[in-house]
């Protein structure tokens, strides 16, 4: 998909499913501009670094009003390390929730009146953990799942003006993957839970993303777009003795 000429602004892009993003931008034409508080280990080639503390509202502003011209801002930067809920205090969760949703909010709005004269688009970065428990991460699950809301309202909102879509990621195998779900076995493990039995790549998410913000995805707003590689199995059809090898279930009564 051509997107010569268009500026795009990939928060968080400097590593793992942002740089997957930007890397796939510039494959599309692009001008592509990251943004983290650090810069990469390695430079993403074909980009341009700017750092921003994207929990700075002033640094935020300051950011895109010096953009001479913006077309698509893909809302990336998040993540937190896996804590239970009582082994942090209120402060540490609210944190999660401030980088996971008021920062996309912060940078949305700041973006919007170049994304306005664009009639350009926002690309959301969710997760399937807003829609499904998440134990061990309740506070960015909360995040992502009002991140998901808040891009349908600004979609009502903004239109016809700008476009607004949400990725819903599932697991991804990046450089950090060990944190999650251990070394190889354990990635190889949870990869068979996948009905297509692997992780994400990065550049499936920047694959994605690219579409929702191309011309193929014109009328397209108000969308959540599920990449998951086709969710997760069912854990009853595990747990369940009926319908295995030797047995027939007949009775249906219990099934919901």
């Amino acid at each position: 998909m051509d997107l010569g000429g268009r500026t795009v602004v990939v928060t968080g892009g400097t590593r793992g499913v942002g740089a997957g993003i930007a890397r796939a931008f510039v494959e599309a034409g692009a001008d592509v501009v990251v943004c983290a508080r650090r810069p990469p280990d390695v430079p993403l080639e074909g980009t341009e670094f700017v750092s921003v503390d994207l929990r700075d509202p002033a640094a935020v502003h300051a950011f895109f009003a010096a953009l001479p011209r913006l077309d698509v801002l893909v809302n990336n930067a998040g993540g937190a390390p896996h804590r239970p809920l009582t082994e942090a205090d209120a402060g540490h969760h609210a944190r999660v929730i401030e980088l996971n949703l008021v920062a996309p909010l912060t940078a949305s709005l700041a973006a919007y009146e170049h994304l306005r004269r664009a009639r350009g688009s926002i690309v959301m970065i969710g997760s399937v953990s807003g829609a499904r428990p998440s134990p061990g991460s309740a506070a960015y699950g909360a995040a992502k799942a009002g991140l998901e809301n808040l891009a349908r309202s600004m979609a009502v909102e903004w239109a016809p003006d700008v476009r607004v879509n949400t990725l819903v990621v599932g697991m991804v195998r990046t450089e950090l993957s060990h944190l999650h779900y251990g070394g190889e076995d354990g990635i190889a493990a949870v990869s068979r839970t996948v009905p297509l039995g692997r992780l994400a790549d990065p550049s499936d998410i920047g694959g994605a993303a690219v579409f929702l913000a191309s011309d193929a995805a014109r009328y397209v707003s108000g969308a959540s777009l599920l990449v998951h590689g086709g969710g997760e199995r069912p854990a009853f059809l595990d747990a369940a003795t009926a319908n295995k090898a030797g047995t027939s279930g007949q009775d249906l009564g219990g099934l919901r």
